[in-house]
């Protein structure tokens, strides 16, 4: 009834929502203001949907309402609840079948039984933490602090050190957009992009609609991950250059404040549409060339399904 109702609704005043969502493996995953839904697309061509609701408890409340704090703990909630989405949208897709789980498979399904995918989604965000330190803090110092061995670079270490992230991140995404799989999800991701655009213009989800916005969005988790790295030049350009090794840690330590400062700027771009916000969100607009794609009809079908579920009854509250 609910999905009829928002097909079918008669145009709306323009808003700037607060609804955001994430691309997974054939599907989409919405959340809004109290619930989150996800909708994947079977190997039957059917489409699964999950609605849960969000309930977060008096301290994350609190934490809300805290400028920079609740960057911190919103990035780790999305991080977490983004990975178990991700591992669970594979499963549905039939990514991840296999037809002999090896014996080491076994012991684990066996022994953590149900708490196997909280233990798996745990083990898979803090690689990934590990893997983000080595290749954005670690290795550009060194790089820099070799480079410096050479050549007297002065006070343009940290202009060159954040130059050369940039350069690692968006050389990774190029690369890892030639995948085909990821391809795929960054088709989806575009599917994404444009259903939050067509809901927040009041048009009626249909794929028609939907089909004719823009994939470009400036409160996209790409364009948060550019923000940061280029929030960290500023913030690390007061930590020593004696040790690498210290150096690394300071950044570690100082990375609450710089995921804080991304996602308040985030916000920002979201709420705000002025000359100031255009440059803040332009060069994550720009690297979103390569994160998302344009999608097919099926896929828009997809992101409809799991946006229409997390719109709430009184549009006007989703409203910055």
């Amino acid at each position: 009834m609910a999905q009829e109702r928002h097909s079918q609704a008669e145009a709306c005043r323009p808003i700037k929502s607060r609804i955001g969502g994430q691309a997974l493996i054939e599907g989409i995953m919405m959340r809004g203001l109290d619930k989150a839904a996800m909708a994947v697309r079977l190997p039957s061509g059917e489409i699964d949907l999950e609605v849960w609701p969000l309930r977060p408890g008096a301290f994350l409340r609190a934490v809300s309402k805290i400028p920079i704090l609740r960057g911190v703990f919103g990035f780790a909630s999305s991080l977490i609840e983004g990975y178990r989405c991700l591992t669970k949208s594979a499963e549905k897709a039939g990514e991840l079948e296999e037809e002999d789980p090896s014996p080491f498979e076994q012991w684990l399904t066996k022994t953590l039984g149900d708490k196997l995918m909280k233990v798996v989604t745990l083990i898979g965000t803090v690689l990934g933490l590990g893997l983000a330190i080595v290749l954005f803090m670690l290795l550009p110092a060194l790089a820099v602090k070799f480079c410096d061995r050479w050549i007297d670079l002065g006070g343009w270490k940290t202009l060159l050190e954040g130059l050369i992230k940039m350069a690692v991140f968006v050389g990774y995404m190029a690369l890892v957009s030639r995948m085909k799989e990821i391809r795929r999800t960054f088709e989806y991701h575009g599917a994404e992009h444009k259903t939050i655009f067509c809901y927040e213009k009041g048009l009626p989800l249909t794929v028609e609609n939907v089909r004719a916005q823009k994939r470009f969005h400036p409160r996209c988790g790409t364009s948060f991950l550019i923000l940061m790295l280029i929030v960290s030049i500023l913030v690390f350009s007061v930590v020593t250059w004696d040790s690498v090794a210290i150096r690394t840690l300071l950044k570690v330590a100082m990375l609450p404040l710089v995921m804080g400062v991304g996602y308040e700027l985030l916000k920002l771009c979201g709420r705000y549409d002025n000359w100031l916000t255009r440059i803040i969100a332009w060069p994550g607009l720009k690297l979103q060339h390569l994160t998302t794609r344009e999608p097919d009809d099926q896929q828009i079908e997809i992101a409809i399904a799991a946006l229409e579920p997390v719109i709430p009854e009184n549009r006007e509250s989703d409203r910055w």
